[in-house]
This record gives structure tokens, C-alpha cells and sequence, in this order.
């Protein structure tokens, strides 16, 4: 469940000469959640295993809180769960749970190693969201429940809100890219 893997803007990891590219500058706040505890499960079963194991399944493409973790329903059977650093016994039980039960359960998504994790706030946040998404993510437009699967910062990336931020979810192997689009343009005007 637990990424073990370098994480991209860690030392030594694939991503480490952009690293200095996070944090705050312009009124753009960019953290890296890379190696925050997270599990997804896809494809048949995944659904009716989690609900059965007590989470509360939000509608697809919403996401929800449940037993200790957010819950990211991508699809009927495409789900990821992220889970809080700080107590990460909630996610870890349901982890070993899963590994532990017969099927059908769906499949482990890899969400954990395959997926960079950024989130970012500020005041330029909005004017940030704008120039990097075609979607209007603004929050009277993109209420706090849901889930943007689109284009981010020119990948493909799953985009949510919470509170007054934003997080972006995407394949791991663009982190150097994403994080450059971020802080140096790109994205729709």
C-alpha cells in the first residue's frame, strides 16, 4: 500500500532537479504528496469489496469521506482512497484486508506508485487553475464533491478540491514536466 519507491522530488529521485520549483512563490503555493498513503482498486468487484468492507461510495466522478480516508470515485469500479499521513491506520487495515480476501475484489491500481500527487493553493490559485485547465474549476462552477478527470498543466490528470485547494493526481512519470508547466506557463491562456 505504502509507496517504498523514491518519490520523484525526493533526493535521487527522477524529478530532484525541479524539486526547488515547490513550495511558495508568487502567491502559488506547490506541495508534493507523492509519498502520502494511498490505495486504488479497478474493474469487477472493487465496488461491492468496498462497500461490503464498510466505505461509503460516493456516485462516480465524487468524492467522499469514509472510515478514515477520502474517498476518489473515478468510475463505477475505479477507486482510489487517500489516506492522512498523520494516522494512515485506517487506510493500512482496509489494505491488509484486501489483500487478504478471496475475490472477487477488483485489482490493485497501483495508485500509490504510478500516480505524482501535488496540491496546491494561494491567492493565484485560481488565476493558476485557469491558465493550466481547460475545465472551469472555479469553486460556484467545480463544487468541493467533485472529480475533474481532464487535461492539467498538459497531461492527462485527475483534479480535485478541497477546502480552499486544489489537488492533481497524474501519472508519476510527468512530474518534472507538470511541475515546470506550473511554475513557468503553459496551460490554456
Amino acid at each position: 500500500m505504502q509507496a517504498t519507491q523514491t518519490c520523484p522530488f525526493f533526493p535521487g529521485g527522477a524529478a530532484e532537479d525541479v524539486a526547488p520549483l515547490l513550495g511558495q512563490r508568487d502567491d502559488l503555493s506547490v506541495s508534493d504528496r507523492s509519498h502520502w498513503p494511498r490505495f486504488g482498486l479497478k474493474g469487477p468487484g472493487s465496488a461491492d469489496w468496498l462497500s461490503d468492507a464498510g466505505v461509503a461510495l460516493p456516485a462516480p466522478n465524487r468524492l467522499s469521506l469514509s472510515s478514515g480516508f477520502t474517498v476518489l470515485r473515478l468510475g463505477p469500479n475505479d477507486i482510489t482512497l487517500l489516506g492522512d499521513p498523520a494516522a494512515p491506520e485506517a487506510l493500512t487495515a482496509l489494505c491488509a484486508r484486501w489483500e487478504a480476501a478471496p475475490g472477487p475484489k477488483g485489482f490493485s491500481s497501483w495508485r500509490e506508485e504510478a500516480w505524482a500527487w501535488l496540491h496546491l493553493d494561494g491567492r493565484a490559485l485560481e488565476d493558476a487553475l485557469a491558465r493550466l485547465c481547460a475545465v472551469d474549476l472555479r469553486p460556484r462552477r467545480f463544487v468541493p464533491e467533485a472529480i475533474a478527470q481532464t487535461r492539467f498543466a498538459e497531461v492527462d490528470a485527475v483534479v480535485i478540491r478541497r477546502g480552499g485547494a486544489a489537488e492533481v493526481f497524474f501519472d508519476i512519470a510527468a512530474s518534472a514536466a507538470v511541475l515546470r508547466t506550473i511554475r513557468h506557463g503553459g496551460g490554456h491562456p
